[in-house]
């Protein structure tokens, strides 16, 4: 006699029914799912635009659970006391999901394993959003890479990606009721909320969800700005990226997928480089496995010594886009607009924070935590120890980023500049990335907040009194 009790599908950041290894071992036992995400608890916890990719994302994938007949079931609270009640109420034989491989994640996994199976249930977890799983690729000694390039070649001498998984068919949900579990919420309670703030207002007409987008944006990004992204991809009037983080993020789209539409149909220097840049994102995810404290804690601890400045109005300034610098102003406004910035923006404006405004990364790393709807976790702490110099595979601390350099080179005419700071609109170009220069001030626009010569050699001065202490 066949086995009818559910199987319990647990989503965590693999929003999408294609290439989704848990949700096709449970669809190929033939047993009837329930699906699942738990919007867990944070001891702070503050509106960012990751939150609201995710709430609007989840609206998305229920829309697609619906199309094949069912539903996701949403909790909110803490995932090791819901899902045993969980458990209980639809009275599951088997719970899958895709692992997790940040510190609180895996804890949590490892604990609920334990926990479940004592219950008498089968627990399963398959490899999740990474083309390898953070501790597979090791150097010929065993131990993690610390330089991105040799992990690169690595990668590439033993590349063998799996073929991506098809949508299962026959789709069969578990008509067991668990309104009543602990920390239920009803989808159409998130609907909402995502509505709530003007911000969310505004950030929603910048952005499109759901796996079937993710798609569009895929063929979009390959046939029309893939062949020229090595040359176009730092030039933010452009439009030259691929626009995918966020669903990759998320997991409306894999890295498998991407990876073998971007190799089948791309060849070249953008090519190579895309490729590059998703084998950058896999390698902060091993950084970040094997440096669990790598958001908080300098891993070059003679950054501990370094003498931040607790400059709050200048953080403010930073954070609002009014630092006096074009280039920088115009990413944090659109950032703010958008929740997206381009990553020659991003290193701009984390340069300047940490080294002309001496302010510690981690102020950075948290305003970006907040406001990109890209937040990754191990992608924003290695970029931002990246640009401090405090990290693994850093740029070093004398290397300081000139902003009215890269203003003049990435944006060269001012059209990004222009989009966003509007009071200097009717700059001419010639004065467009140093307004402060022209004959006529613009109205309403601040001077700079620090001179580039007077911020860049009291940069080099508090490096080199940590190397010297």
């Amino acid at each position: 006699m066949s086995d009818t009790r559910p199987i319990l599908i647990w989503f965590r950041h693999d929003f999408r029914l294609r290439d989704n290894a848990a949700i096709t071992a449970a669809i190929q036992s033939r047993n009837p799912v329930i699906c699942f995400y738990i919007q867990e608890s944070a001891d702070a916890k503050t509106e960012s635009a990751a939150d609201w990719w995710v709430a609007e994302s989840l609206l998305a994938l229920n829309r697609q659970l619906k199309e094949k007949g069912g539903q996701l079931h949403l909790f909110e609270g803490d995932a090791e006391k819901i899902i045993p009640e969980i458990v209980q109420q639809s009275h599951a034989c088997k719970l899958f999901w895709n692992r997790r491989y940040d510190f609180k994640g895996k804890e949590t996994d490892q604990i609920l394993k334990k926990s479940i199976r004592a219950m008498g249930l089968e627990v399963q977890s398959f490899p999740n959003n990474l083309l390898n799983e953070p501790w597979t690729v090791k150097n010929d000694k065993g131990q993690p890479f610390r330089i991105f390039s040799a992990y690169w070649r690595a990668v590439q001498r033993h590349m063998n990606i799996q073929a991506v998984l098809p949508c299962p068919e026959n789709w069969v949900f578990s008509t067991r009721e668990i309104r009543h579990c602990l920390g239920y919420k009803d989808i159409a309670i998130l609907a909402k909320e995502t509505q709530d703030s003007s911000w969310k207002i505004k950030l929603k007409q910048s952005h499109r969800f759901g796996e079937n987008e993710a798609h569009k944006q895929l063929k979009s990004f390959i046939e029309n700005d893939l062949a020229h992204y090595a040359k176009e991809r730092d030039f933010p009037a452009k439009d030259g990226t691929s626009l995918l983080s966020a669903f990759l993020r998320s997991g409306q789209i894999s890295s498998k997928q991407i990876w073998h539409e971007v190799t089948k149909n791309g060849s070249g220097e953008g090519t190579s480089k895309f490729l590059e840049e998703l084998g950058w994102r896999e390698f902060a995810w091993s950084v970040l496995w094997e440096h669990p404290d790598l958001n908080q804690h300098n891993l070059r601890p003679e950054f501990d010594k370094m003498p931040w400045k607790k400059a709050s109005d200048n953080l403010q300034r930073w954070k609002e886009g009014q630092t006096g610098y074009p280039f920088i102003d115009a990413g944090m406004r659109a950032l703010w607009q958008t929740g997206f910035m381009p990553n020659r923006l991003r290193m701009v404006t984390a340069s300047f924070l940490v080294k002309h405004l001496l302010i510690d990364w981690r102020e950075g790393k948290k305003w970006f935590a907040q406001t990109l709807v890209d937040y990754d976790p191990a992608c924003n702490a290695t970029n931002w120890q990246w640009v401090a110099g405090s990290g693994i595979e850093s740029a070093p601390y004398f290397r300081i980023m000139n902003p009215i350099l890269q203003s003049q080179k990435f944006d060269p005419d001012g059209q990004y500049i222009r989009e966003w700071v509007k009071e200097l609109a009717d700059v001419s170009t010639a004065f467009i990335h140093t307004p402060w220069k022209a004959d006529k001030q613009p109205a309403n626009y601040p001077l700079p907040i620090i001179a580039h010569e007077e911020g860049r050699n009291r940069a080099l001065r508090a490096w080199k009194e940590i190397r010297h202490a």
